[in-house]
């Protein structure tokens, strides 16, 4: 049996897509366990972005059956942990199924790595900047940092988007406190949480990455809860006016999947984790409004509007700094956000030419 075989789950998902063929090159076995969800996976069969040297296994993280059959003939080196309900908005109202993926998924699968005796050396579990919540806040001027919690549903209707008189502050692992504001958030942390308890009782090394707003070729185009980039780039497409939430100034850190994907190549290969967490992002804060002024100008579409509706649980400010990833992963995000919108525009436009040519011959 090799003994350099990795084990991602959420392998079959975008993320899990676009680093297949890497993680192919780097190890003699690769296998990806997922679920094919249908919220995700329309046609629920093999994505064929997924590289064709990996082993793709369907099942659901959070179940024990599948675990004793994917660990009765595989001994993982590395485990990459993909696998996760994600979606803001749509946690609030399905906590039952973002905490049974995300928080017991995790706990069978650490249950299933001692019951068959196939402890790894390593896992990389890609978290979330949703476990800051609002992150710290601070007066202008002063150092002394606020932590000020869910904006109120009160608050949104009254159109008051920031805190008065704080400014925010960008997200650090190193300094920021999570205090998540929604049910993923909290789920995410959870995660974080036990999976470095169990990974210090069993010495394995553990390695989190906080990643910020992903986005690049391959994200579904059917998933309500794929990204805002996608979402934009579609109803612009379409000819249709952007509609931007709150004032416009919702402010975000996006960040590239191909930097995403070296990223955690970055953190396979690294001796060791020197903190408890990495921050992955583009490092720029970006506000909401002008991402769609930029996509708009793509396909010349109708100019954005800003029509101050609101979304409950979802943060103003989330924007990081960088500088313990580019240190401590000898890593650094490469692909600018004007750059990486336009190539998403052109992946979506042959995506969906082609979908139009193959219903136009059936």
């Amino acid at each position: 049996m090799s003994d350099r075989i990795c084990l991602v789950t959420g392998g079959a998902g975008f993320i899990g897509c676009a680093t297949s063929g890497l993680l192919a090159q780097r190890f003699d076995r690769v296998v990806a366990l997922d679920n094919l969800h249908p919220q995700v996976h329309a046609r629920r069969r093999r994505p064929q972005a997924l590289d064709r040297r990996v082993e793709l296994v369907v099942g659901d993280v959070a179940d024990p059956e599948v675990w004793d059959a994917v660990l009765e003939d595989l001994a993982p080196s590395v485990i990459l942990h993909l696998a996760a309900e994600t979606g803001t908005g749509q946690s609030l109202v399905e906590a039952t199924r973002h905490a049974q993926v995300n928080v017991t998924g995790t706990a069978t699968m650490l249950d299933a790595l001692v019951r068959h005796r196939r402890i790894p050396g390593r896992i990389v579990l890609t978290s979330s900047r949703a476990v800051y919540g609002e992150g710290a806040w601070r007066e202008p001027g002063r150092d002394i940092a606020f932590y000020p919690g869910q904006r109120s549903r009160a608050q949104l209707e009254r159109g008051e988007w920031d805190f008065p008189g704080l400014e925010p502050l960008p997200f650090s692992a190193a300094i920021t406190v999570p205090r998540p504001i929604s049910v993923y958030g909290a789920t995410k942390l959870a995660q974080e949480n036990i999976l470095r308890a169990w990974a210090c009782a069993f010495d394995v090394n553990a390695i989190v990455l906080r990643l910020q707003n992903v986005y690049g070729a391959g994200q579904s185009l059917h998933n309500p809860y794929t990204g805002i980039c996608s979402l934009f780039a579609r109803l612009a497409r379409d000819g249709k006016c952007i509609p931007v939430f709150e004032d416009g100034r919702i402010v975000r850190d996006f960040v590239h999947v191909d930097d995403v994907v070296a990223a955690i190549a970055a953190a396979l290969k690294m001796p060791e984790a020197a903190a408890d967490a990495y921050d992955i992002g583009s490092g720029t804060a970006t506000t909401i409004e002008h991402l769609a002024d930029l996509i708009a100008e793509i396909y010349a579409a109708p100019p954005p509007r800003v029509n101050g509706a609101f979304r409950h649980g979802d943060v103003r400010h989330a924007a990081c700094t960088i500088e313990h990833a580019v240190a401590d992963l000898d890593w650094r995000p490469r692909v600018r956000l004007n750059e990486g919108i336009r190539r998403l525009c052109a992946w979506i436009d042959a995506e969906l030419d082609e979908r139009v040519d193959r219903v136009s011959a059936a």
